[in-house]
């Protein structure tokens, strides 16, 4: 069946072992082989080179950054492992400190390692949605906190509903139709500017959801130039026919929405070669109007406000014509709605490429009547999946559906902490965490028949992934004594699985360690995997409770593409994705 076995093993750490943690025996085996292999009166360095490249897998570029990390340390742990054979000899402790260190043996890589110059409709993009909000969807504050906490996480896609304000004479941005309470747009957009690559230096997007007047818009044409200056990125012609690459427009902020519709009218008018008779039927209709960039794929989201009718100069054709093509020339990425019948709204133009935006409905939708199309559709243009308008509390779905069919932008809620979220974050910890990761090479084949990928049909086994786990240490760092217990140490136990296409979705328990801040299980799992390229590792660790719910100890979520062999240490996180603080000492 073509598969193979790729054996990792791993420990849980937040802070080096306490004294009472012996090493498991694969430690100790790896550690004498390490020393053994270390002759002659050369540095005990060679025998750690030969344990990172045979047993844990590293290149040779990344056996030679570890190797300088250490000898650029002077003392402790470091010297002894690196250091020449008249420094004291390397203790187990040692190795066993070494393989702790979170920065010198990670899980994954932390190095970008994927093609970036391909189009960006090759990329899986990390995307908020309603990036502003601080909580619910309903009567939460907006405010630019969350952007810049999502920006700090290496979000590559930010969403900005934008409103006029109550006095129609500047711009607001919140969630309309509800109660959450507006921030102003220079506030976001200065704080958009300030982060956009603390995390990620490849582009950063800005989807707008526009229900603004063309004086408005004309207004954040302004400020969009004036705030990002050199940064922001103005295509040089129009339409496209391939988008950029990341690669090429790293350090950049691009700019994503819809035409104003009195832009779309204006060109008619060119097509007709007649563009004052043209700008004069627009006239005579009276007050043009933009439409709601986003609210045709609303996710509850209210229409338009009908604009003031008094008269002013935004009424002459002349003006707003100016004003469309000054806010119009900013759009890189052009987005848009499903119009008729769901099949020609996924039609490709071979002469230009375009953003198509669904709700998680709409794509069940419509990967179950028409996969093949979303998949086609993708491999060229960019398609942006966004929550349902019932998800309230800002929780989010399942976005394996949206992957497995090619869509690019999966809109997620970030200021949540559910499970969705969580293999959010795991799956864009990959290509060193910068927010663009490469599809995988079968989302982008078109067989000669035009035939593409089927994720709905049964597929042989291409991997099996074996997971031993060892142990964890450092809860004692992270929680009081009495935290899990009141009158006993925590009884710790391990659920590991996968989350990926439908065959390969598992979880799997260890047994449970009564009474022990350092349990070890020493357990070992197989995953035979259909398609390793989307397959997520879950990791999460809970204290058993008789009487109770069980205690929450921690949990990571890795792309199982990207785990290196041999034995690691995984730090893990809280709910929210957030690190525990405890650091690893050697």
């Amino acid at each position: 069946m073509g598969s193979y076995a790729y054996k990792y093993c791993m420990c849980f750490t937040r802070k080096f072992r306490s004294p009472a943690a012996d090493p498991p025996p694969d430690v100790r085996a790896a550690f004498h082989a390490a020393c053994s292999s270390s002759t002659g009166s050369g540095s005990l360095s060679d025998g750690l080179r030969r344990f990172l490249s045979q047993v844990q897998g590293e290149p040779p570029g990344e056996v030679d950054r570890i190797l300088a990390l250490l000898t650029a340390s002077a003392a402790g742990i470091a010297s002894r492992l690196v250091g020449p054979r008249s420094h004291p000899a390397p203790t187990l402790d040692d190795f066993f400190g070494f393989l702790f260190s979170a920065d010198l043996n990670p899980p994954i890589s932390t190095q970008v390692h994927h093609d970036m110059s391909a189009p960006f409709s090759h990329y899986y993009i990390y995307t908020g949605h309603n990036s502003y909000l601080t909580g619910n969807q309903l009567n939460s504050d907006s405010s630019d906190v969350p952007i810049i906490k999502a920006l700090q996480r290496g979000v590559r896609v930010i969403e900005l509903d934008m409103w006029p304000n109550s006095a129609k004479d500047n711009v607001d941005i919140l969630h309309g139709g509800t109660l959450t309470a507006p921030v102003e747009i220079i506030r976001c957009l200065k704080s958009i500017k300030e982060y956009a690559f603390c995390a990620s230096p490849y582009p950063l997007v800005i989807t707008l959801e526009d229900h603004l007047t063309p004086g408005l818009q004309a207004k954040v044409a302004e400020m969009l130039v004036k705030t990002f200056g050199d940064l922001l990125y103005i295509p040089s012609s129009d339409p496209v026919n391939e988008f950029p690459s990341p690669e090429a427009l790293m350090k950049k902020i691009i700019i994503s929405t819809k035409p104003p519709q009195e832009y779309k009218k204006f060109l008619k008018s060119q097509d007709n070669q007649n563009i004052n008779v043209g700008l004069a039927s627009l006239a005579e209709e009276g007050s043009l109007r933009r439409i709601d960039s986003n609210a045709e794929e609303s996710d509850g989201k209210d229409e338009l406000d009908d604009q003031d009718e008094d008269s002013s100069d935004e009424d002459d054709p002349k003006f707003q014509q100016n004003t469309a093509c000054e806010y119009r020339k900013l759009i890189t990425i052009h987005a848009g709605k499903p119009k008729g019948h769901l099949r020609d709204a996924l039609k490709v133009d071979p002469d230009k490429v375009r953003r198509l935006s669904l709700s998680e409905t709409q794509l069940a939708k419509a990967t179950a009547s028409h996969g093949a199309d979303v998949i086609r559709f993708t491999q060229k243009n960019i398609l942006r999946v966004y929550p349902k308008g019932t998800r309230i509390n800002s929780s989010n779905y399942d976005p394996m559906n949206a992957w497995t069919h090619g869509a690019q932008m999966v809109a997620f809620n970030m200021q949540g902490h559910d499970k969705a979220l969580r293999l959010m974050q795991g799956f864009f910890r990959a290509n060193g965490g910068c927010g663009y990761v490469k599809k995988p090479d079968f989302l982008l084949r078109t067989g000669p028949n035009g035939e593409v990928f089927d994720p709905n049909t049964s597929m042989a086994v291409k991997k099996t992934l074996k997971v031993k786990v060892y142990m964890g240490d450092g809860w004692r760092m992270d929680f009081s004594k009495t935290h899990f217990d009141t009158f006993s140490p925590p009884d710790f136990y391990t659920r590991v699985g996968i989350a990926g296409v439908r065959a390969d979705c598992v979880m799997k328990k260890t047994r449970t360690i009564e009474d022990q801040w350092v349990p070890v299980w020493d357990e070992e799992f197989t995953f035979p995997l259909t398609v390793p390229e989307l397959a997520l590792l879950r990791i999460e660790v809970h204290e058993y409770d008789r009487s109770e719910r069980h205690d929450f100890g921690g949990q990571t979520c890795l792309p199982v593409s990207e785990l290196k062999q041999g034995i690691r240490a995984v730090p893990l996180h809280d709910r929210r994705g957030n690190s525990y603080y405890t650091a690893v000492e050697f």
